[in-house]
């Protein structure tokens, strides 16, 4: 009996460790649109929403236009994007998509 008690908790234990990442990922990284953009900050709506936002961006962040390396000066209002945040609330990847 302990040692079925003892595996179950073993594989509830693994269970969460293992899902824990991708709930921490899924919760900071939202979709939107560019609104504008200045030097280490980026304004966007959500998608579904019209309301601004502003993030700073990390002075090492990924940033990609369709696919291809960009900085974040090359991104335009109307940009579909795909923003990741670190754990200090600052962009650390940005992924843009344009028509």
């Amino acid at each position: 009996m302990l040692r079925r008690t003892f595996l179950v908790a073993v594989s509830a234990l693994a269970l969460a460790i293992w899902a824990a990442p991708s709930a921490f990922a899924a919760d900071n990284t939202h979709d939107g649109t560019v609104v504008s953009v200045a030097e280490g900050k980026l304004t966007m709506t959500a998608t579904g929403s019209k309301d601004e936002h502003s993030h700073p961006v990390a002075a090492d962040a990924h940033i990609t236009l369709n696919g291809k390396e960009a900085k974040l000066t090359d991104l335009k209002k109307g940009d579909k994007i795909k923003v990741t945040l670190g754990s200090d609330k600052k962009a650390t990847k940005i992924e843009a998509t344009r028509s």
